[in-house]
């Protein structure tokens, strides 16, 4: 679905802390802030927020790097992305909201509530990242197969093939998201806030707590899931079977009614 399908939605564009960053709103009432997951955008949300429009106030950005919010000035990491998302917040002048974050989308939200728990009103995450995937034999093979190729390359002999060769190294050993990240900042990003687990956060995570999961994702396991649910206080599971990664879209018309449910009640 495309913004221009959504004539309910505005959309905002203005500079929070030196980053041209594009968002949109739409309806009335709580402030419900959407945060879309890796390589997404606000497009990423787009069936959820034809529907949930008409029930309260939506506000849903691209983060820096992703949509038509430019890259951040460095490689960040989850906390940089938590704090320009407080900025975000105080640019708009929303003192609480509800979040829904999708997996990377899901970890920044877990941050914020758990730093600045006042912000958040309500907290729904949906196959959220937060838990450092367990690494199997392949992982830790692909890590030697690329430092073998760079302790060859540094050879003054290879000097002048050591750019081509070391692009095709990523190619064949680096993950879709990583290949996809055209720019190097963001692949730096996605190398660091991969390996950030921030499962010591959630029991400080204090306010109502909706996790939302399907139960074949291979991305974030329902494994993460459960995890999260033990160890956030006031949290609940609510698990869809046969969806994947994106249970919100695997299963709308089910995830718009428990999210419309937990919002008002």
């Amino acid at each position: 679905m495309e913004l221009r399908d959504l004539p309910t939605l505005q959309e905002h564009e203005s500079v929070i802390e030196g980053i041209s960053t594009r968002w949109v709103t739409g309806g009335q009432g709580e402030p419900v802030v959407f945060l879309h997951g890796w390589g997404g955008e606000v497009a990423s949300f787009g069936p959820i927020l034809a529907r949930l429009v008409t029930q309260c106030q939506i506000i849903a950005l691209d983060l820096p790097g992703f949509g038509r919010t430019s890259p951040p000035p460095v490689p960040w990491g989850s906390f940089d992305y938590a704090r320009f998302f407080r900025s975000f917040l105080r640019e708009l002048g929303i003192n609480s909201a509800t979040l829904i974050g999708h997996s990377f989308g899901g970890k920044v939200g877990l941050i914020v509530a758990a730093q600045v728990p006042d912000l958040v009103r309500k907290l729904v995450l949906v196959d959220s990242a937060g838990i450092r995937p367990r690494r199997g034999p392949s992982y830790y093979a692909r890590v030697s197969f690329v430092k073998a190729a760079r302790s060859l390359l540094a050879l003054p002999v290879l000097r002048l093939v050591r750019k081509p060769i070391m692009r095709r190294v990523y190619q064949m050993a680096g993950s879709s998201d990583y290949n996809a990240a055209m720019n190097p900042i963001i692949r730096a990003t996605l190398v660091k806030v991969v390996n950030e687990d921030v499962r010591t956060l959630l029991p400080r995570i204090k306010v109502p707590t909706l996790l939302v999961w399907g139960d074949q994702d291979a991305d974030t396991p329902l494994s993460d899931g459960r995890l999260m649910e033990k160890l956030i206080p006031d949290a609940g599971l609510v698990v869809f079977e046969g969806a994947g990664h994106f249970a919100y879209l695997d299963r709308l018309d089910q995830f718009c009614r428990v999210v419309a449910h937990f919002i008002e009640h």
